[in-house]
């Protein structure tokens, strides 16, 4: 069976398409999983790990005003995050994920294993939310995992 990497790498090659990543918790463990993939180079600019708000804002241009008045762990950044990495990368899709990986942070509203994970691309920006529960690996790689799908998603559409 093909790995959502695998399909990602061999659907955006024949389409033309490629993907930039913006994680936070995963630590770059989604692009890892992409960049095992043979010809990988072709679809995959790179991702950016943006871990601290300061980080976020910098590299991918989410807006101060956004983190103070939605958080960093809400559909609203992890959308400015898909669109700031896509932009910095020059790709066709970004795709992020920000959340909470726990064992501590959560609360009732985000409780640990919440995340969100979001695709920005021509005519389209939209976000998901999650939760995964396990100890924190279990959980960075359920939100790993997450932007995979989303990003193999684009090519669940016709072939422009």
């Amino acid at each position: 069976m093909e790995t959502p990497e695998q399909r990602i790498v061999a659907g955006y090659a024949a389409r033309g398409l490629t993907l930039a990543l913006a994680e936070t918790d995963t630590g770059g463990m989604a692009g890892g999983y992409i960049t095992s993939v043979p010809g990988s180079s072709k679809v995959f600019p790179g991702a950016v790990v943006a871990y601290a708000n300061r980080a976020k804002m910098r590299l991918l241009g989410v807006p101060e005003e956004l983190l103070r008045s939605h958080g960093a762990v809400s559909a609203e950044c992890a959308i400015a995050m898909a669109a700031g990495a896509r932009a910095a990368l020059g790709a066709a899709v970004g795709v992020a994920a920000t959340g909470i990986a726990g064992p501590t942070g959560g609360n009732p509203g985000k409780p640990i294993g919440t995340v969100f994970v979001a695709i920005d691309r021509d005519g389209e920006q939209r976000a998901e939310r999650h939760t995964f529960s396990g100890d924190r690996q279990e959980v960075r790689a359920a939100f790993a995992g997450a932007m995979l799908r989303l990003a193999a998603s684009v090519l669940d559409a016709p072939a422009e």
